[in-house]
Formats: structure tokens, C-alpha cells, sequence
């Protein structure tokens, strides 16, 4: 089959097509012949050289694939050859076939192109798990999540305001706060411009937030901690900036607030397929209703992995950038 690896760690242009054996479906796996595959920030840390793919994964990068299913392992449930699926995948996604454990797979929404299907493992798997599952933002409470743009950002607003949450972005120019805007963000603040602390005390009316989701790290979490209201959970789940900070710990104690984070990849099948059950129950009516659905940057060949990951490390995209198999 044809595929991208990484040949060595290093820039975007390390990424080159090359030929790999197809894999085979495992006992509670299904092959799927890939149509379109995510790109993620994992898999650009993981081309740098600083994400391995976790043991027994493949060492092709790739977290989530849409297709169709070609094959299935020995006791796989739920799926039948021919079955349209989406999966999240600890990596292989940027080839022509791909396996996934039955449990990280789903039928693909109603409605949905394969490039949209692709786009929803990664980061409402994320989302989900970190904004509902662990930090519990509820109806009525107000969110302050970075990145608004990005593909978590932009899925994170869509599930805040579809579940009577309000929201705070940042964004880094006037573009992509219209585009957040349209998503349904309440308010937009620049951070190259303004200061995000003193746009949450205004709108909360020097409240707080409940629920911060961060992906940013480094100064930012203290600037967090003092965002937060009483009783407020932060959520980390990436340190663009770094993860070593300096935080005073008081405002933790007085406002009894929650610090957490999560990683994905590498937590068991049994915990990635509760999250696709709760995505299904919960979500999929939502974007076959057309409430909320994957907000698509741009398209690439899969032979052109690299300039994908070029445009990534661009931070101009807004929403997903997404590779299309031939």
C-alpha cells in the first residue's frame, strides 16, 4: 500500500511517500481502506521527533481515518464489510489502509463526506472527553477555551453552545475572531491586543469562568487560575508554550478550583470506546440535525503530507487541515 512515514525526525519535508505492507485486521480490529485521514499537532510532534507512537502502534503518523471497512478481525462486533466508518487510530492514518480496534470505530454521521467523517475522531474525542467527561461544563456555565480556531478550539465552541454553555475565545486577529463569531462564541478577544483577564472579569461581571481548556501552557496558566470562578476547573491538554510554570498556589485553595489534563493516545480501547459510545448517543444526532459538524481548513493529497504539516505550522488554518486518499 502506499503511505507517508517520517524518514527521520525534523521539518515538514521529512515526511515522504513510500510503499509499506498492508495490515492485517487482529482479533477486535477492523481494516478499513482509508479515504481521507487528520492532521493533528500529534503528529507534528511526533514527526519532531518528541511523540513516539506508543508500543505495538504503527510508527506511520495518522490519529483518524475515515473509509470503508474491507475486513474484519476475529471477534469484532458492530461493523460488516462495506460499513462507511470514522476511527480514532494510536497511528497508521496516512496510507491507504489502516487498522482500528472495534471499539474507536463509528459509522459515519448521515449526511457526512468522508473528509468530514475523517475530521471528527481526534478532536471531538478530545473535546469530549476533557470539557464534559472530566471537567463537567454543564448548561449555563461559562467556558474560556484558547485557540478558538484551531480544530479543537472550533469543536469545543460548536459542543459549548449546543449544551446551553456560554463562551470566551482567543484568537490572533480580526479573521478568525469572525470566524469564531460564527461558530457561536460570545465573546472574542485578540490576544496580540487585549488582555483575556480583564475581557473574562468583564463579561462575567468579575465572576469567573467555570471551565478553561487549555492548550497553550506556559504563562498562560496563571493568567488561567485567575480567570477562573469559584469552584473552576482547568483542563490542559498541550503546552504550546512549555509545560513548566510557575503558579501560586492560593488562588487554588481559596476558590477550591481543579487543575487536570489528559492525554489520549495512549489510554486503552476500553476508555476511547466509552467516549465513541457517548459521542454517538450524544453528538451524532446533533451534527445529523446539522447543529455541529467538523469546520474544514483545507484538503491535501495524501503525497502531500508534508505541506499540510507546513500549513499547520503556519497557525493561519482555521478549522481542520485534512489528507484525501486517491
Amino acid at each position: 500500500m502506499k503511505a507517508v512515514e517520517i524518514t527521520t525526525p525534523g521539518g515538514p519535508d521529512v515526511l515522504k511517500p513510500c510503499e509499506r505492507e498492508t495490515p492485517v485486521a487482529g482479533e477486535g480490529e477492523i481494516l478499513i481502506r482509508v479515504e481521507a485521514a487528520g492532521v493533528n499537532r500529534p503528529d507534528v510532534v511526533q514527526r519532531l521527533g518528541r511523540y513516539p507512537a506508543p508500543p505495538g502502534a504503527s510508527d506511520i503518523p495518522g490519529l483518524e481515518v475515515a473509509g470503508e471497512v474491507v475486513a474484519l478481525g476475529a471477534g469484532t462486533e458492530g461493523f460488516k464489510v462495506g460499513d462507511k466508518v470514522c476511527a480514532l487510530v494510536p497511528g497508521g492514518g496516512y496510507a491507504e489502509f489502516c487498522t482500528a480496534n472495534a471499539a474507536c470505530a463509528m459509522h459515519v454521521p448521515k449526511g457526512f463526506s468522508m473528509v468530514q467523517a475523517a475530521a471528527i475522531p481526534e478532536t471531538y474525542f478530545t473535546v469530549w472527553s476533557n470539557l464534559f467527561d472530566r471537567a463537567g461544563l454543564t448548561e449555563g456555565e461559562t467556558l474560556l477555551v484558547h485557540g478558538g480556531s484551531s480544530g479543537i478550539g472550533s469543536t469545543a465552541i460548536q459542543l459549548a453552545k449546543a449544551f446551553g454553555a456560554k463562551v470566551i475565545t482567543t484568537v490572533g486577529n480580526a479573521e478568525k475572531a469572525d470566524f469564531c463569531t460564527k461558530l457561536g462564541a460570545d465573546v472574542l478577544v485578540n490576544y496580540r491586543e487585549d488582555d483575556f483577564v480583564e475581557a473574562v472579569k468583564d463579561f462575567t461581571g468579575g465572576v469567573g469562568v467555570n471551565v478553561v481548556l487549555d492548550m497553550v501552557g506556559g504563562d498562560y496558566i496563571a493568567k488561567n487560575i485567575e480567570c477562573l470562578a469559584v469552584e473552576g476547573r482547568h483542563v490542559s491538554i498541550a503546552f504550546l508554550q512549555g509545560p513548566q510554570v510557575d503558579v501560586n498556589m492560593l488562588p487554588v485553595m481559596l476558590k477550591r478550583l481543579v487543575l487536570t489534563g489528559s492525554t489520549l493516545r495512549a489510554r486503552d480501547n476500553s476508555f476511547k470506546g466509552a467516549i465513541a459510545r457517548a459521542l454517538q448517543a450524544q453528538v451524532w444526532p446533533l451534527m445529523e440535525a446539522g447543529k455541529v459538524a467538523p469546520v474544514i481548513d483545507s484538503v491535501y493529497p495524501l503525497e502531500q503530507a508534508s505541506e499540510a504539516h507546513a500549513r499547520m505550522e503556519t497557525s493561519q488554518h482555521m478549522g481542520k487541515i485534512m489528507l484525501e486518499v486517491a
